[in-house]
């Protein structure tokens, strides 16, 4: 639903919000359309994300500001979701959910940037995330053989190789209720969330690539995203607040320094998915109101989140940020796509 003057009802409400909390003390959104428009019109990058389109989900691609997005899937009678972009931008993992009631099930592929060249990974899988050079493909296990939409229902890490077309089990296979895996740039290391499994209530967890070690590194909150360059982490340490901080792998156990706030929001809209962009300038991230639908909470993958838009800011400053969507049609899970200039 839009405004007369083409700003979303969905960011009408939260500007609205931001305005009245600001007069009883809350900092205000510093909201930079006109600027950040600008700059990211020079921005090569792409976003792909998640949305909701006649009653199917679909992976949609668009440049930094928003403009010419493009529909990769055209697949009515399956549901796309969770895209997450190779480093050289050349490939896009994703789950598919597919089927109805019992027989419904999520599966894990891949396939080219330009929709092309769909490839199964794993059945009865989920959160896929890249290898630095490409190659492979680490992923969850669903923990049970039945669909869940319970986020952190996995059990174990497993790795596949591109080339070879084999997979791999992580070598600490007790692993488990694990959710949002990303990859260090050195791949040495993951870094996810786990909830009520291997000993932690909930916690963001830094897992040993090729060993047993497990640290947690002493940050609440969820869904982390380890930059480009590995020296910084982003993560939603509320629903009202994302995060970044310094990350460093050089000791004898990571940890994180210097955390800050680069957006907050207040209730009833929620802020999450947090993802650099390749040359670490931007992050971009998804936005809405917190309404459940079938008892689900909108930020789960394949939860129908009306009113949510994808946006895009600037982590140097704080709340220095615009949205790249306005049609709130359950936009969700951006991921950055790395396109090289054009000499």
């Amino acid at each position: 639903m839009r405004a007369s003057n083409g700003v979303s009802v969905a960011a009408m409400g939260f500007r609205l919000g931001v305005f009245v909390t600001a007069a009883v003390g809350f900092r205000p959104v510093v909201w930079a359309e006109e600027e950040l428009s600008v700059e990211l019109k020079g921005v090569g990058h792409k976003i792909v994300y998640e949305t909701f389109q006649n009653d199917n989900w679909e992976l949609l691609m668009c440049n930094a500001d928003g403009s010419s997005p493009v529909n990769l899937t055209h697949t009515p009678e399956i549901n796309e979701l969770y895209p997450h972009a190779s480093p050289d931008g050349t490939k896009i993992s994703f789950v598919v959910d597919a089927g109805e009631g019992l027989a419904k099930s999520r599966s894990l592929y891949y396939m080219n940037i330009d929709g092309t060249g769909r490839t199964l990974v794993a059945s009865n899988a989920r959160q896929g995330c890249w290898k630095s050079d490409c190659s492979a493909i680490a992923y969850l296990k669903g923990e049970f053989e039945r669909f869940s939409y319970t986020d952190y229902a996995t059990k174990g890490i497993f790795i596949y190789d591109l080339k070879t077309g084999k997979h791999r089990q992580h070598p600490n296979q007790q692993i488990h209720h694990l959710y949002n895996l990303c990859w260090s740039p050195d791949g040495q290391w993951f870094l996810a969330t786990v909830h009520a499994g291997m000993g932690f209530n909930h916690a963001i967890l830094a897992i040993e690539a090729d060993g047993m070690k497990v640290v947690n590194l002493g940050i609440p909150g969820c869904r982390p995203d380890i930059s480009p360059d590995g020296k910084k982490v982003a993560w939603g340490p509320s629903d009202w607040a994302l995060r970044v901080g310094n990350l460093d792998f050089s000791g004898p156990t990571p940890k994180v320094t210097d955390a800050r706030d680069i957006l907050t929001s207040e209730n009833p809209v929620k802020i999450y998915h947090i993802d650099w962009s390749p040359d670490g300038k931007y992050v971009t991230y998804s936005h809405g109101p917190a309404v459940k639908r079938l008892g689900l909470i909108p930020e789960i993958v394949g939860a129908e989140a009306e009113g949510w838009n994808i946006c895009v800011a600037d982590p140097s400053q704080t709340n220095r940020c615009m949205e790249i969507t306005t049609d709130g049609r359950c936009n969700k899970e951006p991921d950055w796509v790395f396109l090289e200039k054009k000499e």
